[in-house]
């Protein structure tokens, strides 16, 4: 099942949530949809198009900054899947100060890196194996953390959380498909059981998406 962008009242984007979640804002009136996949949900009295990107009808004040986790995602997503010292796609993950020698599990120690060069490097420093970091390694901001909890990241959203779809697309996590139009009907009935995978990981939010208006 796929997911959506929820957008605050202020288009600032918030989280992503599965279908399910999106589909019960909207018709419950808590969000408009402003663009959808192309795919059609059709129950006894409604036909309603899956959402993509949703607003919402009513401000979320974000209480406090939301913690991103570091993981091989959210790296590949900050260094647009290229190694950080040659420029290849990459495949691992490398701490440019090696933990063998003390080195931290930190966002300012982590870069993507290509198979050649991360076996090259091994446990020693980039400048003892003639290696050079085109760019420090960096804490990333708040719009990281929804885009490593999508599943794919839409073309659409891109407008909203500030990205180049050239660089999510080199870290393939990018969907540049087009609409497949209203012919792609999906029985709503199938939905309704089903688990919604994209819940939100911040408590303010989630209480803010499921209490009623």
């Amino acid at each position: 099942m796929s997911q959506a962008l929820v957008l605050n009242m202020t288009y600032e984007p918030l989280c992503v949530v599965g279908t399910k979640r999106a589909i019960t804002l909207v018709i419950d009136n808590k969000a408009e949809t402003l663009h959808h996949t192309g795919q059609v949900f059709r129950s006894q009295h409604l036909v309603m198009p899956e959402p993509s990107v949703i607003r919402l009808a009513y401000y979320i004040k974000v209480p406090y900054q939301r913690k991103i986790s570091l993981s091989r995602r959210a790296i590949f997503l900050r260094d647009g899947g290229k190694c950080q010292y040659c420029g290849a796609p990459a495949e691992n993950i490398d701490h440019v100060y090696p933990k063998s020698r003390g080195g931290p599990h930190a966002w300012e120690n982590v870069v993507a890196s290509c198979k050649r060069c991360n076996s090259k490097k091994e446990d020693r420093l980039p400048e003892e194996v003639g290696l050079k970091l085109k760019h420090l390694p960096f804490r990333p901001k708040e719009k990281i953390w929804i885009l490593a909890r999508a599943s794919v990241i839409r073309g659409e959203w891109t407008q909203y959380l500030g990205v180049k779809p050239a660089t999510l697309a080199a870290a393939g996590r990018i969907d540049v498909s087009e609409n497949a139009g209203p012919s792609n009907i999906i029985n709503l009935k199938s939905i309704a059981t089903q688990d919604d995978s994209g819940q939100d990981q911040h408590g303010s939010i989630e209480l803010a998406l499921t209490s009623s208006k």
